[in-house]
């Protein structure tokens, strides 16, 4: 049976590497779900547009979007919600962080640039207007927490406090003063560097403004890495899976809303079942086990 088709829906970016590196992992992706139809789609910057790739789609066919992106955020909440929508039988799937292999991926970053235990760290997001983003960014930062000894920070590109130059200046500060520049400097060490990991998915304007924040390092973006493929796939498992519980799960839940006062008639009993039975046929078909 065929799968609902991914659309595989990124940010979308002006930089040559940075859509190049997105390209490949789409094309990871594919590679490790033979048959898997995954299609293009951007948000914003570059074509083609998700309303339009959902619009275009052949009739009748199922389709999940999975965000190529780090956190729920406008684009999620907003852009992509509103395409899913707009057509009947498409989903969307949750972004691709946060995730503890994420955490694990900026952790081989991180130690990729040979940062030691002495250094501490921004971690640099792109940021959001919506508290969502902050929310999963922090969480991320657990988990790589549970990894490193570093003293770390969240930060962020735009739309969200604190932005990574005044992060990188905070921690300076407390480099330069010790563990008596503050309670907040913790057990820093005089003599260690600031790091910026770039939570970033690819090279693009977020990265480069990196560049400017005035740490003494800075991490290569999350791709190329295979384990963005994997999680994008595990996404839109879910997210067919999820469809299809839906679906098994509508009459139970429609007849334990439904008023008892009157029973129903054979003819409205027959309309409800046939709808079921039609949604019934269309999971079966689109989503299987």
């Amino acid at each position: 049976m065929n799968s609902p088709i991914m659309i595989a829906c990124a940010h979308g970016t002006s930089s040559s590497q940075g859509a190049a590196e997105v390209n490949a992992l789409r094309a990871a992706i594919a590679g490790l779900r033979p048959g898997l139809d995954v299609r293009e789609a951007y948000v914003d910057v570059q074509q083609p547009d998700l309303v339009d790739v959902v619009a275009g789609l052949p009739q009748g066919e199922p389709a999940v979007v999975v965000p190529l992106l780090l956190s729920v955020g406008y684009h999620v909440k907003v852009d992509i919600a509103r395409a899913v929508k707009s057509r009947p039988g498409s989903a969307a799937a949750a972004p691709l962080g946060p995730d503890p292999r994420l955490a694990q991926l900026l952790d081989q970053r991180l130690r990729e640039a040979g940062t030691t235990d002495n250094d501490v760290i921004v971690l640099a997001a792109a940021g959001s207007s919506n508290p969502n983003a902050a929310v999963s960014v922090e969480e991320l930062l657990g988990q790589l927490r549970e990894l490193r000894s570093n003293r770390m920070v969240a930060a962020y590109g735009a739309s969200a406090q604190p932005s990574v130059p005044d992060a990188v200046a905070m921690l300076r500060e407390e480099l330069d003063g010790g563990a008596g520049a503050g309670e907040s400097a913790g057990a820093v060490d005089v003599g260690g560097r600031v790091v910026i990991a770039s939570y970033l998915l690819a090279p693009g304007f977020f990265h480069d403004q990196l560049g400017k924040a005035g740490a003494d390092i800075i991490t290569e973006p999350l791709l190329p890495s295979r384990v963005l493929a994997e999680i994008a796939l595990d996404r839109y498992d879910a997210a067919v899976e999820k469809a299809r519980e839906a679906v098994a799960h509508a009459p139970a839940e429609t007849a334990a809303q439904a008023p008892q006062e009157t029973p129903p008639g054979p003819a409205a009993n027959a309309q409800e079942g046939g709808l079921f039975k039609a949604l019934r046929r269309f999971v079966t078909k689109y989503f299987p086990r």
